[in-house]
């Protein structure tokens, strides 16, 4: 059943003072797995869209200490590592390019957002430092990771040119992949679909509000409509499964499903109301949050209402008790998402 308020609980159950760990076992946090860049970058995103809706001073520090833990993350080069440990030593020598994307939309949604001014401040310095490591990305879901950060901070500059061209750069880099990959019925980016697929078309919505470009506008349109037709099985959202994904072929996979899936789905298609004005989308929406509360293949609830947190997933055996922050962080950014659009 859906939440009728959402509190901090889940958040809060997996973050400590350096920041959100990454795994648990059950509810109960993995100290062992350390904390990740990706975790605190939803999270500094899933609290300061919190504090924006309900005004709540505990969702603005639990932001403080997410922005905190990105800025000891990045590298004199800009980049950022993405694995710290629980004794704070990093596990790796640099993130991926994902990573990096996550890191500069969490950091560009912070300079714009309501954030006191020495966080926007801060968040600035990282996001300026880091944004030219995307000059050289492959993948296409970091450049609309950060396609989706410069949308929001060039709503906190509207008159920086330079924010503008960037953006209209990544965005023509992923329209022109989508011209070589989609044939005919497949109208996708890449020949195979795998996780946050919805973060292309919702990125290259944003890239058409700040820029205009009506290419971004169209390809974003078909590829949400693609994916809505294809992880649409019988009025029920079904997430393109991690055991084989989906590829061009025909081939695609049930299981396992993942609630990052869910929650991307519900963000693309509200930012496709938003840029279309087509209210078809909010049955879209609807359907994959409803995904979380039992309106899924199995009819089983991913939300666990004790804790705050989420079941990291469906196996073809029944959901996947283990509640980490990926998940949990999915079910919050889809939430807040639909309340700060009145639809729950």
């Amino acid at each position: 059943m859906t939440p009728s308020k959402l509190g901090l609980d889940g958040i809060r159950a997996l973050t400590d003072e350096t920041g959100m760990l990454q795994h648990a076992k059950f509810s109960i946090v993995d100290r062992t797995k350390g904390y990740t860049t990706d975790d605190n970058a939803r999270a500094l995103i899933a609290a300061l869209r919190f504090y924006q809706i309900l005004q709540d001073q505990d969702a603005l520090s639990l932001a403080n200490t997410y922005l905190t833990f990105l800025f000891h993350m990045q590298t004199p080069d800009g980049g950022f590592h993405n694995l710290l440990g629980f004794d704070r030593s990093f596990k790796d020598d640099g993130g991926s390019e994902d990573c990096i994307g996550r890191a500069l939309w969490a950091t560009g949604f912070t300079v714009g957002s309501e954030a006191p001014g020495d966080m926007k401040n801060a968040a600035k310095e990282i996001f300026d430092k880091g944004l030219p490591s995307v000059y050289g990305f492959t993948s296409p879901r970091a450049m609309a990771f950060t396609i989706l950060g410069l949308h929001c901070y060039h709503e906190a500059f509207p008159d920086d040119d330079n924010v503008k061209e960037n953006i209209a750069s990544l965005a023509k880099r992923l329209t022109d992949q989508f011209k070589v990959e989609s044939v005919g019925e497949w109208r996708w980016f890449e020949s195979y679909l795998t996780y946050s697929n919805p973060r292309l078309p919702q990125a290259l919505f944003a890239a058409h509000e700040s820029t205009g470009d009506q290419k971004s506008f169209r390809v974003a349109k078909s590829s949400l409509d693609f994916l809505i037709e294809t992880q649409m099985l019988d009025g029920v959202f079904v997430p393109v499964g991690t055991r084989g994904w989906c590829t061009r072929d025909g081939v695609r996979a049930i299981y396992d499903q993942q609630p990052i899936e869910a929650s991307c789905m519900v963000e693309a298609s509200l930012a496709a109301i938003d840029s279309t004005g087509e209210e078809g989308y909010r049955d879209a929406a609807l359907k994959a949050f409803g995904w979380y509360h039992g309106r899924n293949t199995l009819g089983v609830e991913l939300y666990n209402g004790e804790t705050g947190t989420c079941y990291d997933g469906i196996t073809p055996e029944g959901p996947n008790r283990n509640q980490g922050a990926e998940s949990t962080l999915s079910y919050y950014l889809a939430y807040l998402k639909l309340k700060e659009m009145n639809l729950v």
